[in-house]
């Protein structure tokens, strides 16, 4: 059997091949790295994973090869937390939080998310579309092949459905897939000021619609002090999984007031942010096996506590890493640097790294039996990187090392270019 693709001499092959499920506490470190490797692609997966020759029966005139010699090779990188489509941006609030002015406080003052719900109320389908497109073809750049984009920037109906629908059309044409996630309480918006239980029945009567409409997969909410109670986010989520929803959470971003646990209470597939997580919310995640998605560049803007990754893991956690893009507290979707920081500032070897950013990403959107690793019969999503190890692409921080991308067997990038 001939096929389409080969990459050969690859220097580091690097990947976190079979057990499909989550991989937990110092299982992250079970990363295979096969030197002088080599991949075989056909019909958009892998077909063969080696070392050393290539086997000739693989090879015909219309088989594309590629020397990878002195270049790693790692699954497509998979953003498991984003808020891709919104209207606007929040530079004019970076002076504020220079002089620090916290950012619960910019809410209340109708600024920080209420600020991109106005944006986003006021931007137009098209608008939204070219805009997140931007942002999906700098993520492709960077590395990254699968992404879960949430709404929570329309807090209405027709506002929340308009996020939705961007993200599904998107979906159908951008290479990178989207996961998408109904965020209908990220805030309470100000024609509901001082009446918050008349909005979380709004945000209860959204659920059949999107549901209905097959516009998302996940539900989640930001349960934070002076937004979404525990309580309050309980009520949401079950009804949520009532209608047949799998759950998410924004949980102990500032303050740690259990969210983590009510994730492994609700058997929610990922508890994310955690910065100010107890042990005893670390325990019940381990307990339940949520994947606890940390999300550094939110800590590196926001310039507070990182979560302890280290214990987290030390714990017996399964960890992923996503950008939390977004227009306020993470205006970056550059996922190298997500890497960076999580080995840098959450003390993570590079293999855990890798492992949360490709297996235990697909984990957290229920994508680990297609996406997450190259070996026989995954889609095949791969990055070339110009960096001679697992090593390097995190110790020489602050650049781009992605040379080529493919997605599903296609070149998408060539060159640090986009070629789709």
């Amino acid at each position: 059997m001939t096929c389409d693709l080969v990459v050969f001499n690859i220097s580091q092959l690097v990947t976190v091949s079979g057990n499909e499920g989550l991989r937990c506490g110092q299982e992250m470190r079970e990363v295979e790295i096969i030197e002088n490797g080599y991949i075989v692609v056909h019909n958009g997966t892998f077909l063969e994973v080696g070392c050393g020759d290539v086997p000739k029966h693989y090879i015909n005139d219309h088989t594309k090869m590629i020397d990878a010699s002195g270049l790693t090779v790692t699954p497509g990188l998979i953003d498991s937390h984003t808020h891709l489509v919104h209207g606007g941006s929040r530079e004019h609030e970076f002076e504020k939080k220079l002089s620090g002015i916290p950012y619960l406080d910019l809410l209340k003052q109708g600024g920080g998310i209420l600020s991109t719900v106005k944006a986003t109320r006021e931007a137009t389908f098209t608008e939204l579309y070219k805009k997140a497109t931007k942002s999906l073809n700098t993520m492709l750049l960077y590395g990254v092949t699968t992404i879960e984009a949430k709404s929570g920037y329309g807090l209405n109906l027709e506002n929340e459905l308009k996020q939705l629908e961007v993200a599904k059309k998107l979906n159908d044409d951008h290479p990178i897939d989207i996961t998408s996630t109904f965020l209908g309480a990220h805030a309470v918006p100000e024609e509901y000021k001082n009446r918050k239980e008349d909005y979380i029945k709004e945000v209860l009567e959204m659920l059949p619609i999107i549901k209905e409409r097959k516009l998302a997969d996940y539900c989640d909410v930001f349960c934070e002090e002076g937004v979404f109670t525990i309580e309050e986010s309980r009520h949401i989520l079950n009804a949520a999984k009532n209608q047949g929803f799998k759950l998410k959470i924004h949980a102990d971003e500032i303050v740690a007031q259990g969210g983590a646990t009510l994730a492994s209470e609700l058997e929610c597939v990922s508890a994310d942010h955690l910065m100010a997580s107890t042990d005893q919310d670390i325990e019940n995640l381990v307990r339940n096996k949520v994947v606890a998605n940390l999300l550094p560049q939110t800590s590196f803007n926001l310039n507070k506590t990182y979560a302890n990754g280290r214990h987290m893991v030390d714990m017996g956690c399964g960890i992923s890493l996503s950008t939390d893009y977004n227009p306020g507290s993470s205006p970056s979707e550059n996922m190298q640097l997500v890497m960076q920081l999580a080995s840098i500032k959450m003390r993570l070897h590079p293999k855990e790294v890798i492992t949360a950013v490709t297996k235990n990403a697909a984990c957290s959107i229920n994508q680990e039996a297609q996406k997450g690793s190259i070996e026989k019969g995954k889609e095949a999503d791969f990055v070339i990187f110009d960096a001679p190890n697992l090593d390097y692409l995190l110790y020489h921080f602050g650049i781009n090392h992605v040379k080529d991308v493919f997605k599903n067997g296609k070149q998408v990038v060539k060159d640090q270019a986009i070629c789709y």
